[in-house]
């Protein structure tokens, strides 16, 4: 019968999620003294401290971006210069220009950032995407080709290009002149282009060295427009496209991304382009002001607070907003959807065209879901069928299916680094002969430099530190799969297999209001580079929990302080996997503001739970002697730690001879006179939990 319990205890559905908790050093003379100096409170002031902003200055320049000194693009970037007069002589003499775009949430708004600007400024102007599931990412050789025969002279590709080399000597052996304006990293050799704009070609210290691809278009569009002498009009625009691409490709919010993203948030919801417009509305997004209430972040997936629930004086959006409303819609088009949808949503000064490419955004994004949770549903049964007893030795997963849509198979690449906490790489067959997909990382291992490793047995390749997509012939699978294991031992150690969850401080529950909350505006907007503030309390009680939505965890958890009972709402979002939680946990979180039926109130998004340390530590080594008595509720119990195989259990022992037995972890124990016939109980129910947490403090004082 214990045997049988134990088995049942392992499944997926009685585990705590598998993180590497990380919390940040406390410095509170430091944080008070900086504090003092920059007339901010304390803990504000070790929130900045964990983000690196560490004197007076800095925390001036992070919390007022606008003070910041901007140096010219025209000093930073060495071939904006070119770049502006070659659009400047093709605009004068009326020269066709084409736009070479990509297909997700980056590449769609810098295309249509560009395209508005350029006609606006009186170009010819058209534009061209690959297609994802026919070429791939990037400007092609057919691109080229057609863009000759188009009477195009000059081509400008943006978010993609700086890996092309072939198509764009093409197209200067053709007589095009290519103007490349991308944001990834740089390969050792450089495409032969009339000029190149891309920030990791400028200095690491420019404030403008995190701008994605959005970011390197509206420089060129502005310093365009202020040449011209045109900039009436076409600021506002641009900045709402800016902002929107910028958070959706999660380009890191510090520098001007920082400056810019925070002026763009105010001013998107009064945004005079009808396709924002017309996004935000299909989108449900509600302005509001910086400490006003919003419906929960994650309203992209779901909407489980109120929908019509509508905030007053509306001043800005938040980057959730864009993050989980916004960008996944405009992100669901390129990758299952054509692309031309979004950029007519974007371009479009008619209301009614705008509303309906928004309506047909959201119906194929409530297609792109369904498809994720099958593909992730599947996925996960491949993987802990094959591959789940050899994580710890391959440190790196790679699954291959046929018939997955190789649109989102990104996605689920991330959902599975989030389960299993390796790097994974993820494909699917476009032919019996050839496999594409996408591969997603952990903070420890770099996937281009991984690709890289593995250059001959690809076709194409590309990305950066966290992901990558690459392409390559079947028969090249099991090789692949080994040299790709062989680089996850070069660089991951086993410690490194855990979701690393970075927490800035403790707070106890009581500490949580709305002043709390209101301080936390200072470090908005948040995002890369500047996260939302991860609080941890430890040893709560779970007092309410159900599952709600498709998987996700609403709960009540209670902290006693001073003999007073503090209770505070959360909600756990994709983690039914983990229900029910145990009564007792330490909680990581972030605050959110719920706004419900004219209500505000503060609750928590769970990102990270596990056993209360001091639980932890009498199982890793519990207390001399290890048992005792003690009294509860006028009865005698006897209770004391014991080896179960290569762990230890805890027995507490009634008047009556039954026994309770729980092991570290697990939310079933046993409870009988013996084994043979002992029954599964829940202990996560008050009247177990109450007495295991009496017998752990009489142990504690025992020992």
């Amino acid at each position: 019968m214990l045997d049988r319990a134990v088995s049942e205890l392992s499944k997926p559905s009685r585990r705590l999620p598998n993180q590497r908790w990380q919390i940040y050093p406390q410095k509170p003379e430091f944080a008070q003294k900086l504090a003092v100096l920059t007339n901010i409170s304390p803990i504000i002031s070790q929130l900045l401290i964990n983000r690196g902003i560490e004197t007076p200055e800095q925390v001036q320049a992070f919390l007022n971006p606008e003070s910041l000194v901007l140096p010219s693009p025209l000093e930073d970037f060495p071939d904006l210069a070119i770049s502006l007069e070659l659009l400047q002589n093709a605009i004068a003499s009326q020269t066709k220009i084409a736009i070479c775009g990509d297909y997700d949430a980056d590449g769609m708004t810098s295309t249509a950032l560009l395209l508005r600007s350029l006609h606006t400024l009186g170009a010819q102007v058209d534009y061209a995407i690959p297609s994802r599931m026919h070429e791939g990412y990037g400007i092609n050789k057919r691109i080229v080709e057609e863009f000759h025969s188009e009477g195009v002279g000059l081509i400008l590709t943006v978010d993609n290009g700086i890996s092309a080399f072939e198509p764009v000597a093409r197209a200067r052996e053709l007589g095009l002149a290519v103007i490349i304006t991308d944001h990834h990293d740089i390969p050792q050799k450089l495409p032969p282009a009339n000029a190149i704009l891309n920030p990791k070609l400028i200095a690491e210290s420019s404030p403008y060295r995190g701008v994605a691809g959005v970011g390197v278009a509206y420089i060129l569009a502005v310093s365009l427009a202020q040449q011209l002498g045109e900039t009436k009009g076409l600021i506002q625009p641009m900045l709402a496209l800016f902002t929107l691409g910028t958070i959706a490709d999660l380009a890191p919010l510090t520098g001007v991304n920082r400056r810019w993203v925070k002026r763009g948030l105010q001013h998107l919801p009064k945004s005079n382009l009808a396709g924002i417009q017309a996004l935000i509305q299909v989108g449900g997004v509600q302005a509001r002001d910086e400490g006003a209430g919003e419906q929960g972040s994650r309203g992209a997936e779901e909407k489980i607070a109120n929908p019509k629930s509508k905030i007053q004086n509306p001043k800005s959006l938040k980057p959730e907003d864009i993050g989980f409303r916004l960008g996944p819609r405009i992100n669901a088009i390129g990758r299952i959807g054509n692309p031309q949808t979004v950029i007519e949503m974007l371009t479009t000064d008619d209301m009614g065209v705008a509303l309906e490419r928004a309506m047909q955004c959201e119906q194929i994004n409530a297609s792109r879901q369904e498809m994720c949770q099958q593909i992730e549903q599947e996925a996960i049964a491949y993987v802990e069928a094959e591959f789940v007893a050899s994580l710890q030795q391959d440190r790196v997963l790679i699954v291959v299916q046929p018939n997955w849509h190789h649109g989102v198979i990104g996605i689920v690449a991330s959902r599975l680094v989030e389960r299993y906490g390796v790097p994974v790489f993820i494909g699917t067959y476009e032919d019996e002969k050839h496999i594409r997909g996408s591969a997603r990382s952990i903070p420890e291992f770099h996937v281009f430099e991984a690709l890289e490793y593995c250059h001959d047995l690809l076709g194409k390749f590309g990305g950066h530190k966290a992901a990558g997509g690459f392409s390559l012939p079947a028969e090249n699978l099991q090789v692949l799969r080994s040299r790709l294991i062989e680089f996850a031992n070069q660089c991951l150690e086993p410690q490194h297999l855990k979701p690393l969850l970075k927490i800035d401080a403790e707070v106890s529950l009581n500490q949580i209001n709305q002043q709390l909350y209101q301080q936390l505006n200072a470090l908005h907007p948040c995002g890369m580079d500047n996260p939302d503030p991860v609080f941890w309390t430890p040893n709560v009680q779970v007092v309410e929990q159900k599952i709600v939505g498709k998987g996700h965890i609403k709960l009540t958890i209670a902290q006693t302080i001073d003999n007073q009972e503090y209770r505070i709402k959360a909600i756990a979002w994709r983690w039914g996997d983990y229900f029910r939680l145990p009564a007792r946990v330490d909680v990581a979180y972030k605050l959110r503001e719920n706004y419900f039926n004219g209500n505000t109130s503060i609750e928590l998004e769970l990102i990270g739970v596990r056993l209360p340390i001091q639980l932890q530590q009498f199982f890793a080594s519990p207390p001399i002697p290890s048992s005792t008595t003690f009294a509860y509720n006028q009865r005698q119990y006897t209770c004391g730690f014991y080896k179960n195989g290569i762990g230890a259990e805890l027995r507490i022992k009634n008047p009556e001879g039954k026994v309770l037995v729980m092991q570290p972890g697990h939310i079933i124990g046993l409870l009988g006179i013996n084994r043979q016939n002992a029954k599964e109980v829940d202990i996560s129910q008050p009247q177990y939990d109450s007495i295991i947490q009496a017998a752990l403090q009489a142990l504690s004082v025992k020992s």
